[in-house]
């Protein structure tokens, strides 16, 4: 074994094949993404003194080949993708191909230095994956509502109509496998009825947040609001003032803190009292549901980090 150089690895991952890059033997090659491919990275790097092998989120199919290598000991950061691609434009590297794109997760790696990602439990991957499936079937559900409205052909219509009371009952099935799912987990169980004790916070955020938020209660304020995406960033130079702005974060967390936002504007005490003094001070609408939504994810951040429930005296201090 190699015990004098910390090797580092990047794989980037397709639907099909991995492409491996080795940097301390200048290894660069490709191999199927099943198992038996993954079983060649492991033979390849047992004489490596492997410090990180980094993988960007590739719409799941990293999956297999990070937990496989989470298994076998390995240590493994998945990275988000534009991440990777900010790092690259910073160190010129303008050009992409997939030889470029499994160099660059090295480069990445031995600079920034991920944290180790963890290994998830196999009901965690079961329920990210219903909580996915039912953003999706919702998604096509409002399509054909949408269609339904232009529909002015009766065959269409029927047919229109027939797809939606499909997807109706699917995401009504989809919604009974979370709330099982949860049920059935002691820690998720109390962990949504801690979240859902906040007037405006329904099923649907709930196990959104367990299931594609696991850092909630483990991470300050600022940095919960950094990772939803709800943090206003400065746009200052020299003298000038630019107007603050969100970006980035995890945009199928907003898309459900949004519509828990406008219900805790209606029923919530802290969330209607902080909108209201908006209102009246003349922001619009877009910056008030903003600032409710990130007042409401700070506060279920202090419920998930202190196993409390609902408190309004607590809350307005989150």
């Amino acid at each position: 074994m190699n015990h004098t150089t910390s090797t580092y690895v990047g794989i980037d991952v397709a639907k099909d094949k991995l492409d491996v890059f080795i940097d301390a033997t200048n290894d660069l090659f490709t191999v199927s993404n099943d198992g038996r491919g993954i079983e060649a990275i492991k033979a390849r790097l047992e004489s490596q003194r492997v410090a990180l092998i980094v993988i960007e989120h590739s719409g799941r199919y990293e999956r297999r080949c990070a937990l496989d290598l989470m298994d076998a000991g390995l240590p493994v950061a998945l990275i988000n993708p534009r991440q990777s691609r900010d790092f690259a434009r910073a160190i010129n590297w303008l050009a992409k191909n997939d030889a470029i794109d499994a160099r660059l997760p090295v480069e990445f790696g031995r600079c920034v230095q991920p944290r180790i990602s963890e290994r998830t439990a196999e009901t965690w991957l079961e329920l990210d994956a219903l909580v996915s499936r039912r953003r999706q079937l919702v998604q096509m559900y409002a399509m054909e509502r949408t269609r339904s409205h232009q529909a002015h052909n009766a065959h269409i219509a029927g047919s229109i109509e027939f797809i939606m009371r499909h997807l109706e009952a699917q995401i009504a099935d989809v919604e009974r496998l979370i709330a099982e799912l949860i049920e059935n987990d002691d820690d998720w169980r109390r962990r949504a009825e801690r979240l859902q004790s906040v007037p405006g916070v329904g099923a649907v955020l709930a196990s959104t947040l367990i299931a594609e938020l696991p850092e909630l209660g483990t991470v300050n304020r600022q940095e919960i609001a950094a990772l939803v995406g709800v943090a206003p960033y400065d746009r200052d130079s020299g003298k000038r003032r630019g107007k603050r702005s969100c970006f980035g974060g995890r945009a199928q967390i907003r898309r459900v803190l949004y519509m828990a936002a406008l219900s805790a504007w209606r029923c919530n005490p802290i969330i209607r009292s902080m909108a209201e003094r908006l209102q009246a001070a003349g922001k619009p609408f877009k910056v008030v549901i903003v600032a409710c939504m990130r007042k409401l994810l700070t506060i279920l951040n202090v419920i998930a980090a202190t196993s409390q429930e609902w408190n309004p005296e607590c809350a307005k201090h989150a």
